[in-house]
């Protein structure tokens, strides 16, 4: 698996640094249906992939004590990272 990983949630770009990621869960609090732990302990992304609410992905990723995901917009703006 490669130590960066993105998914397009709705009108979002996602990017989760693996390598960052230290399995504290905040983001799978703040949402479950976008988020699990992977066999190392080590945050993934649910597959399949849910119906999410934009402003939950973001608070998901806003809530990462590592800053291990960011979340960029349709235009290319970074919104969390």
């Amino acid at each position: 698996m490669t130590n960066i990983v993105e998914r397009v949630v709705g009108d979002l770009l996602v990017r989760l640094d693996r390598l960052l990621c230290v399995g504290f869960g905040d983001c799978i609090e703040a949402a479950p249906a976008l988020w699990e732990f992977d066999a190392d302990g080590v945050v993934t992304f649910r597959e399949p992939l849910s119906e999410i609410d934009r402003e939950r992905v973001i608070r998901s990723c806003e809530v990462c004590p590592v800053d291990a995901l960011t979340v960029i917009d349709a235009s290319g703006q970074v919104v969390v990272g």
